[in-house]
């Protein structure tokens, strides 16, 4: 269940890295994963073209509004927030057939794609825009 409030959000949200944060790799990234899929979903909060005013991770709960970039963008916020090197290459991507994904070790792992799995593939993605983990660090 989502929580209804932003005091409980940011309190999920922050056991939720607490969770993750020694939790083996997948198993942690399905956990991310699958606590972002229980977001409301609405269409059309974010758009690519207005990256630079995207809010920031307490924006983005606060709001609470999540169309799959917003969905992909908090994915991204959380494994960022995390101190772990094996998630240091974390991506946001739209691909060329239009899905908002975000990639772990450049394709090795899929997230933002299915609620209860994450892709681990080796498979080439054509990306058509990108949002690098370097940017969103700036929030930290």
């Amino acid at each position: 269940m989502w929580p209804t409030n932003f005091a409980a959000r940011l309190e999920s949200w922050q056991a939720l890295r607490t969770q993750v944060q020694t939790l083996p790799l997948e198993s942690a990234l399905t956990t991310i994963n699958n606590w972002w899929f229980n977001s409301p979903w609405q269409p059309y909060y974010l758009h690519w073209d207005d990256n630079e005013d995207w809010p920031d991770p307490w924006q983005l709960l606060s709001d609470n509004y999540y169309c799959d970039v917003a969905r992909g963008l908090g994915i991204l916020y959380t494994i960022s927030l995390l101190d772990r090197a094996d998630l240091m290459s974390a991506e946001l991507v739209l691909t060329e057939e239009g899905h908002n994904l975000v990639l772990v070790d450049k394709t090795k792992y899929i997230l933002n794609w299915d609620r209860n799995t994450i892709v681990n593939t080796n498979q080439e993605v054509k990306i058509q825009r990108r949002l690098s983990q370097d940017r969103v660090r700036q929030y930290k």
